[in-house]
Protein backbone atom coordinates (compact mmCIF):
# COMPACT_ATOMS: atom_id res chain seq x y z
CA UNK A 1 0.00 0.00 0.00
CA UNK A 2 0.95 3.48 -1.08
CA UNK A 3 -0.13 6.28 1.40
CA UNK A 4 0.43 9.95 0.24
CA UNK A 5 -0.31 12.45 3.68
CA UNK A 6 -1.14 15.90 3.38
CA UNK A 7 -0.62 18.06 6.16
CA UNK A 8 -1.59 21.39 6.88
CA UNK A 9 -4.44 23.47 8.02
CA UNK A 10 -8.31 22.97 7.43
CA UNK A 11 -10.58 26.10 7.41
CA UNK A 12 -14.46 26.65 7.06
CA UNK A 13 -14.49 29.09 4.15
CA UNK A 14 -17.77 31.62 4.08
CA UNK A 15 -17.71 33.27 0.79
CA UNK A 16 -19.47 36.56 -0.29
CA UNK A 17 -19.66 37.10 -3.78
CA UNK A 18 -19.77 40.85 -4.74
CA UNK A 19 -20.34 43.05 -7.83
CA UNK A 20 -17.39 44.79 -7.27
CA UNK A 21 -14.68 45.17 -4.12
CA UNK A 22 -16.03 47.47 -1.86
CA UNK A 23 -14.41 50.70 -0.63
CA UNK A 24 -13.44 51.33 3.19
CA UNK A 25 -16.57 52.25 5.31
CA UNK A 26 -18.80 51.68 2.70
CA UNK A 27 -22.03 49.62 2.27
CA UNK A 28 -22.65 46.88 -0.24
CA UNK A 29 -24.92 44.20 -0.61
CA UNK A 30 -23.80 40.69 -1.86
CA UNK A 31 -24.99 38.70 -4.86
CA UNK A 32 -24.04 35.28 -3.10
CA UNK A 33 -23.15 33.98 0.43
CA UNK A 34 -21.64 30.11 0.76
CA UNK A 35 -20.50 28.21 3.45
CA UNK A 36 -18.02 25.41 2.60
CA UNK A 37 -15.02 23.38 4.20
CA UNK A 38 -11.41 24.99 2.90
CA UNK A 39 -7.65 24.86 3.75
CA UNK A 40 -5.43 24.00 0.50
CA UNK A 41 -4.69 20.70 1.74
CA UNK A 42 -8.34 19.36 2.72
CA UNK A 43 -9.21 21.31 -0.71
CA UNK A 44 -6.90 19.06 -2.75
CA UNK A 45 -7.29 15.45 -1.06
CA UNK A 46 -11.15 16.33 -2.24
CA UNK A 47 -9.95 16.03 -5.76
CA UNK A 48 -7.32 13.59 -5.42
CA UNK A 49 -10.51 11.43 -4.09
CA UNK A 50 -12.43 11.58 -7.39
CA UNK A 51 -9.28 11.03 -8.79
CA UNK A 52 -8.68 8.02 -7.48
CA UNK A 53 -12.09 7.01 -7.72
CA UNK A 54 -12.83 8.15 -11.63
CA UNK A 55 -9.03 8.93 -12.97
CA UNK A 56 -7.26 8.06 -16.29
CA UNK A 57 -4.95 6.05 -14.44
CA UNK A 58 -6.08 2.66 -13.31
CA UNK A 59 -3.82 1.25 -11.17
CA UNK A 60 -3.71 3.88 -8.72
CA UNK A 61 -6.69 3.54 -6.29
CA UNK A 62 -4.14 1.41 -4.30
CA UNK A 63 -3.00 4.99 -3.06
CA UNK A 64 -4.36 5.90 0.37
CA UNK A 65 -4.85 9.34 1.37
CA UNK A 66 -4.83 10.66 4.78
CA UNK A 67 -4.95 14.45 6.41
CA UNK A 68 -2.93 16.10 9.28
CA UNK A 69 -4.64 18.93 10.31
CA UNK A 70 -5.82 20.86 13.58
CA UNK A 71 -9.35 20.39 13.92
CA UNK A 72 -11.76 21.47 16.69
CA UNK A 73 -12.79 19.11 19.66
CA UNK A 74 -14.09 15.41 18.37
CA UNK A 75 -17.33 15.63 18.90
CA UNK A 76 -17.79 19.42 17.79
CA UNK A 77 -20.35 20.17 15.09
CA UNK A 78 -17.69 21.98 13.12
CA UNK A 79 -15.22 18.82 12.91
CA UNK A 80 -18.52 16.73 11.86
CA UNK A 81 -18.98 19.08 9.31
CA UNK A 82 -15.47 19.18 8.27
CA UNK A 83 -14.91 15.19 8.26
CA UNK A 84 -18.31 14.76 6.18
CA UNK A 85 -16.99 17.40 3.61
CA UNK A 86 -14.13 14.55 2.83
CA UNK A 87 -15.85 12.09 2.15
CA UNK A 88 -16.59 10.29 5.40
CA UNK A 89 -16.55 6.85 4.15
CA UNK A 90 -13.37 6.93 4.49
CA UNK A 91 -11.67 8.30 1.31
CA UNK A 92 -9.21 10.23 3.56
CA UNK A 93 -8.25 8.92 6.53
CA UNK A 94 -8.51 11.81 8.91
CA UNK A 95 -7.10 9.48 12.07
CA UNK A 96 -4.09 11.48 12.31
CA UNK A 97 -5.81 14.93 12.81
CA UNK A 98 -5.02 16.67 15.79
CA UNK A 99 -8.24 17.16 17.53
CA UNK A 100 -8.16 20.01 20.12
CA UNK A 101 -10.69 19.54 22.77
CA UNK A 102 -11.76 22.50 24.20
CA UNK A 103 -12.32 24.33 21.06
CA UNK A 104 -15.71 24.43 19.25
CA UNK A 105 -14.63 26.72 16.90
CA UNK A 106 -12.37 25.91 13.37
CA UNK A 107 -10.35 27.86 11.85
CA UNK A 108 -12.03 30.19 9.29
CA UNK A 109 -11.48 32.28 6.45
CA UNK A 110 -13.88 34.96 4.99
CA UNK A 111 -13.43 35.25 1.43
CA UNK A 112 -14.89 38.57 -0.49
CA UNK A 113 -15.31 37.55 -4.67
CA UNK A 114 -15.21 40.70 -6.39
CA UNK A 115 -17.83 39.63 -9.98
CA UNK A 116 -15.82 42.48 -11.75
CA UNK A 117 -12.50 41.77 -11.78
CA UNK A 118 -12.59 37.83 -10.49
CA UNK A 119 -10.26 38.71 -7.71
CA UNK A 120 -11.09 37.48 -3.84
CA UNK A 121 -9.57 38.62 -0.72
CA UNK A 122 -9.30 36.11 2.23
CA UNK A 123 -9.22 36.99 5.81
CA UNK A 124 -8.23 34.20 8.02
CA UNK A 125 -9.29 33.60 11.61
CA UNK A 126 -7.38 30.57 13.51
CA UNK A 127 -7.77 30.22 17.39
CA UNK A 128 -6.63 26.72 17.30
CA UNK A 129 -3.01 25.69 18.94
CA UNK A 130 -1.00 24.74 15.35
CA UNK A 131 0.88 21.37 14.98
CA UNK A 132 4.04 20.88 17.14
CA UNK A 133 7.10 19.21 16.00
CA UNK A 134 6.68 16.86 18.87
CA UNK A 135 3.07 15.81 17.58
CA UNK A 136 4.07 15.58 14.20
CA UNK A 137 7.33 12.85 15.63
CA UNK A 138 4.68 10.79 16.71
CA UNK A 139 2.84 10.94 13.41
CA UNK A 140 5.57 9.89 11.14
CA UNK A 141 6.75 7.21 13.79
CA UNK A 142 3.23 5.52 12.95
CA UNK A 143 3.99 5.16 9.29
CA UNK A 144 7.47 4.40 9.52
CA UNK A 145 6.36 1.26 11.60
CA UNK A 146 4.27 0.24 8.98
CA UNK A 147 7.52 0.43 6.46
CA UNK A 148 4.79 1.37 3.47
CA UNK A 149 5.93 3.50 0.81
CA UNK A 150 4.67 7.08 1.86
CA UNK A 151 4.67 10.38 0.06
CA UNK A 152 4.31 13.62 2.41
CA UNK A 153 3.30 16.54 0.94
CA UNK A 154 3.10 20.19 3.28
CA UNK A 155 1.62 23.37 2.86
CA UNK A 156 4.55 25.61 3.58
CA UNK A 157 2.62 28.07 6.35
CA UNK A 158 4.82 27.77 9.43
CA UNK A 159 8.39 27.60 7.90
CA UNK A 160 10.35 26.74 10.95
CA UNK A 161 8.16 23.92 12.47
CA UNK A 162 7.66 22.28 8.71
CA UNK A 163 11.18 22.56 8.25
CA UNK A 164 11.89 20.81 12.15
CA UNK A 165 9.40 18.12 10.51
CA UNK A 166 11.07 17.30 7.10
CA UNK A 167 14.31 16.86 8.43
CA UNK A 168 12.65 14.49 11.08
CA UNK A 169 11.12 12.53 8.44
CA UNK A 170 14.46 12.40 6.35
CA UNK A 171 16.16 10.70 9.68
CA UNK A 172 13.35 8.13 10.03
CA UNK A 173 11.86 7.55 6.99
CA UNK A 174 14.57 8.44 4.43
CA UNK A 175 13.06 6.72 1.72
CA UNK A 176 10.00 8.91 1.80
CA UNK A 177 9.30 11.28 -0.80
CA UNK A 178 8.63 15.06 0.42
CA UNK A 179 7.02 17.67 -1.75
CA UNK A 180 6.18 21.48 -0.45
CA UNK A 181 3.60 24.33 -1.25
CA UNK A 182 5.38 27.90 -1.31
CA UNK A 183 3.27 30.40 -1.44
CA UNK A 184 3.56 34.22 -0.26
CA UNK A 185 7.39 34.96 -1.09
CA UNK A 186 7.48 37.70 1.93
CA UNK A 187 7.53 34.41 4.34
CA UNK A 188 10.88 34.61 6.11
CA UNK A 189 11.98 30.55 5.77
CA UNK A 190 10.48 29.52 2.89
CA UNK A 191 13.22 29.46 0.86
CA UNK A 192 15.02 27.04 3.22
CA UNK A 193 12.10 24.79 3.23
CA UNK A 194 12.15 24.47 -0.80
CA UNK A 195 15.90 23.41 -0.39
CA UNK A 196 15.01 20.52 1.74
CA UNK A 197 12.25 19.02 -0.59
CA UNK A 198 12.12 16.41 -3.36
CA UNK A 199 8.98 18.49 -5.09
CA UNK A 200 8.05 22.23 -4.87
CA UNK A 201 4.76 24.10 -5.70
CA UNK A 202 5.35 27.27 -6.81
CA UNK A 203 2.35 30.11 -6.57
CA UNK A 204 2.24 32.48 -9.27
CA UNK A 205 3.43 35.05 -7.17
CA UNK A 206 7.05 33.52 -6.85
CA UNK A 207 6.83 33.93 -10.79
CA UNK A 208 6.52 37.49 -10.61
CA UNK A 209 9.88 39.98 -11.22
CA UNK A 210 11.38 40.48 -8.10
CA UNK A 211 9.34 38.65 -5.67
CA UNK A 212 11.56 35.70 -4.62
CA UNK A 213 15.51 34.89 -4.95
CA UNK A 214 16.68 33.76 -7.89
CA UNK A 215 18.21 30.55 -5.95
CA UNK A 216 14.91 29.74 -4.67
CA UNK A 217 14.11 28.44 -7.42
CA UNK A 218 17.25 26.95 -8.24
CA UNK A 219 17.36 24.77 -5.40
CA UNK A 220 13.95 22.88 -6.13
CA UNK A 221 13.58 20.13 -7.86
CA UNK A 222 10.42 20.75 -9.64
CA UNK A 223 8.55 23.56 -9.36
CA UNK A 224 5.47 25.89 -10.58
CA UNK A 225 7.12 29.05 -12.34
CA UNK A 226 4.68 30.65 -14.91
CA UNK A 227 1.87 33.11 -14.33
CA UNK A 228 -0.05 32.47 -17.29
CA UNK A 229 -0.52 28.43 -17.24
CA UNK A 230 2.19 26.24 -15.35
CA UNK A 231 5.66 25.67 -15.91
CA UNK A 232 8.06 22.04 -14.76
CA UNK A 233 11.79 22.69 -13.98
CA UNK A 234 13.62 19.92 -13.20
CA UNK A 235 17.29 19.97 -11.74
CA UNK A 236 19.92 19.37 -11.95
CA UNK A 237 19.42 18.49 -15.56
CA UNK A 238 17.51 22.40 -16.37
CA UNK A 239 15.21 20.68 -18.12
CA UNK A 240 11.96 22.87 -18.45
CA UNK A 241 8.30 22.52 -19.67
CA UNK A 242 5.39 25.09 -20.20
CA UNK A 243 1.62 24.66 -20.32
CA UNK A 244 -0.83 27.65 -21.21
CA UNK A 245 -4.24 27.90 -18.97
CA UNK A 246 -5.86 27.60 -22.44
CA UNK A 247 -4.75 27.07 -26.70
CA UNK A 248 -4.04 30.85 -28.13
CA UNK A 249 -7.34 32.30 -28.98
CA UNK A 250 -9.24 30.35 -26.21
CA UNK A 251 -11.55 31.61 -23.62
CA UNK A 252 -12.43 30.63 -20.30
CA UNK A 253 -15.55 31.38 -18.46
CA UNK A 254 -14.30 32.03 -15.01
CA UNK A 255 -16.54 31.33 -12.11
CA UNK A 256 -14.85 30.52 -9.25
CA UNK A 257 -10.85 30.78 -8.85
CA UNK A 258 -11.13 30.20 -4.86
CA UNK A 259 -9.05 26.69 -4.72
CA UNK A 260 -7.67 26.35 -8.61
CA UNK A 261 -3.87 26.18 -7.51
CA UNK A 262 -5.13 23.20 -4.72
CA UNK A 263 -7.15 21.11 -7.61
CA UNK A 264 -3.58 22.10 -9.74
CA UNK A 265 -1.25 20.17 -7.15
CA UNK A 266 -3.73 17.54 -6.47
CA UNK A 267 -3.66 17.04 -10.48
CA UNK A 268 0.10 17.06 -10.30
CA UNK A 269 0.35 14.58 -7.07
CA UNK A 270 -2.01 12.13 -8.97
CA UNK A 271 0.49 12.40 -12.06
CA UNK A 272 3.56 11.58 -10.49
CA UNK A 273 2.08 8.71 -8.98
CA UNK A 274 1.57 7.75 -12.48
CA UNK A 275 4.55 5.72 -13.13
CA UNK A 276 3.33 5.91 -16.99
CA UNK A 277 3.16 10.18 -17.91
CA UNK A 278 6.16 12.05 -18.61
CA UNK A 279 6.20 15.48 -17.40
CA UNK A 280 4.30 17.02 -20.16
CA UNK A 281 1.30 14.72 -19.58
CA UNK A 282 1.59 15.08 -15.96
CA UNK A 283 2.11 19.20 -16.91
CA UNK A 284 -0.96 19.03 -19.35
CA UNK A 285 -3.61 17.11 -17.04
CA UNK A 286 -2.94 19.43 -13.58
CA UNK A 287 -3.34 22.28 -16.02
CA UNK A 288 -6.03 21.48 -17.43
CA UNK A 289 -7.55 20.05 -14.50
CA UNK A 290 -7.81 23.25 -12.56
CA UNK A 291 -8.68 25.20 -15.96
CA UNK A 292 -11.57 22.56 -15.32
CA UNK A 293 -12.04 23.45 -11.91
CA UNK A 294 -12.08 27.79 -12.21
CA UNK A 295 -15.04 27.39 -14.81
CA UNK A 296 -17.14 25.84 -11.78
CA UNK A 297 -18.39 26.47 -8.51
CA UNK A 298 -16.76 24.57 -6.40
CA UNK A 299 -14.79 21.09 -6.69
CA UNK A 300 -17.64 18.46 -7.02
CA UNK A 301 -18.14 16.88 -10.54
CA UNK A 302 -14.34 17.70 -11.87
CA UNK A 303 -14.39 13.77 -12.54
CA UNK A 304 -17.54 12.63 -15.57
Amino acid sequence: MKHLILVGACYLDTILTVPYFPAEDSKLRATSLQTRRGGNCPNSLEVLAQLLAAGPYPELPQLKLHLVSCLPGARAASTAKILSSLGGDGNVDCSHCLYREGHDEPASSYIIRSTKTGSRTIVNFNDLPEMTADEFERIADAFAERGDECWWHFEGRIPETTLQCIRYLRRVTPKSTVSVEIEKPNREGLVELAAEADVVFYSRSWAEPGAHEPRGLSQSRSGVIEERGAGALALPSGEYVHRPAALPGGEISVVDTIGAGDTFIAAMLYGLHADGWNRETKLAFAVGLATKKVQREGFAGLMP
